[in-house]
């Protein structure tokens, strides 16, 4: 990830979450980014000015009333050559103000006067993040085109659990690079499938897979990180959305098939899902009693999405996943032929379903590149590398 010499204002505002903002002040400054930080009053009852000094190097403007600020139009020239006005973290208190157009201190009234991308980072406890008021108030901001960047579920400062924790720094700062355009993948719209589907037999029973959907996360937030503009069809998983990418979720292969198609065209189309081989014919509408004779399920064949998108006239860049028992080799390379796959991705099923490590083998037409063990975050990381590799040879 690239963001040297890229301008970006962290705004602070009031909230146990502050202190992650000093964190993520570092690692903007450590990734060559030129940071200004502007703090609300609220913010510095949690942390003092002087930190944000010392770890951005710059002074830290609190106030519209500062006479330090020379003609007092710091509101409007700290944003002139910014590219991005990032709020971390964003209380519940200042995104109603966002969402209200208000300008009653420096910070908002910075936002209002901005010439460059805002994006916000929300924390704050669960009945708050999940309150009507809230809701609207996210709508409001997301039809004004600002990027809500989180929260996620955890354990609260509050000692309660569930949805409003700030996104970690790490997190944040893997979502940078889709908002400001750099990366690998700048510009490029990718399309990624995750998770297992789930065929239905009757209203309660089903046919599925051991998919966790983690290794389709993985590459939908590398996919981000190298700056795409990423969609992450999802069937059934318990994961969270990686920021910077755009959810649908699907349960059936039928869905799953639909939802591609919608989403294309794209650049990229990275089939990473385990994808039900087989549904029932004609799946009852009633729960199925149970019977000492036993039950005989007529199955059909469900679409091959991936062959169906490579297929196309204007197919995008597609690659495969191919999860094996045995004979890896022999069977993800005639699979990658047999859909005419610029690149397949193979692993042995029982080393990688539900674990967070993988060993993985890129398949294409170079031939084979074999990446050792390791989480599966740093593997798609490797795998998006290899993408930008081929299609820009």
């Amino acid at each position: 990830m690239s963001l040297a010499h890229k301008k970006i204002i962290l705004g602070v505002t009031g909230g146990i979450a502050a202190y992650k903002a000093a964190e993520l002040c570092r690692l903007l400054v450590k990734a060559g980014a030129d940071v200004r930080v502007v703090m609300t009053a609220a913010a510095q009852q949690f942390v003092t000015p002087l930190t944000f000094q010392a770890l951005s190097g710059q002074p830290v403007p609190t106030s519209l009333w500062d006479s330090a600020s020379g003609d007092g139009m710091a509101h409007i020239h700290l944003s002139r050559d910014a590219d991005l006005l990032l709020i971390a973290p964003a209380s519940a208190d200042f995104l109603a103000k966002l969402a209200q157009g208000r300008a009653d201190d420096l910070l908002s009234t910075l936002c209002l006067a901005r010439a460059c991308r805002l994006a916000v980072a929300p924390a704050m406890n669960r009945e708050m993040w999940a309150a009507l008021p809230t809701r609207r108030n996210l709508e409001r901001l997301a039809a004004d085109d600002v990027d809500v960047l989180g929260p996620a579920a955890g354990e609260q400062a509050c000692g309660e659990t569930g949805l409003g924790r700030m996104l970690e720094p790490g997190e944040l700062m893997a979502a940078l690079p889709a908002l400001l355009g750099v990366g690998v993948l700048a510009g490029k719209r990718v399309l990624v499938t995750a998770g297992p589907t789930f065929e239905a037999i009757d209203p309660v029973r089903g046919l599925t897979n051991l998919s966790s959907g983690k290794m389709g996360y993985a590459v939908a937030q590398a996919a981000a990180e190298a700056g795409a503009e990423v969609c992450l069809v999802s069937g059934p998983t318990c994961l969270a959305t990686p920021a910077g990418v755009r959810r649908i979720d699907v349960v059936s292969a039928a869905e799953m098939r639909t939802a591609v198609r919608a989403e294309l065209p794209s650049a990229v189309f990275i089939a990473v899902a385990a994808v039900a081989d087989y549904r029932v014919d004609a799946a009852a509408r009633q729960k199925i009693k149970k019977s000492a004779a036993g039950m005989t399920l007529h199955l059909v064949a469900t679409p091959d999405i991936l062959a169906e998108v490579a297929a196309l006239p204007d197919a995008p860049f597609c690659v495969g996943f191919a999860a094996e028992t045995e004979q890896l080799a022999t069977y993800a390379e005639a699979k990658r032929i047999r859909k005419n796959l610029p690149l397949l991705v193979g692993n042995l099923a029982q080393d990688t379903l539900g674990q967070d490590s993988a060993e993985l083998i890129l398949f294409d037409s170079q031939g084979q590149h074999r990446l050792l063990r390791a989480d599966k975050l740093t593997q798609a990381r490797h795998l998006i590398r290899r993408i930008a590799h081929l299609l820009n040879d």
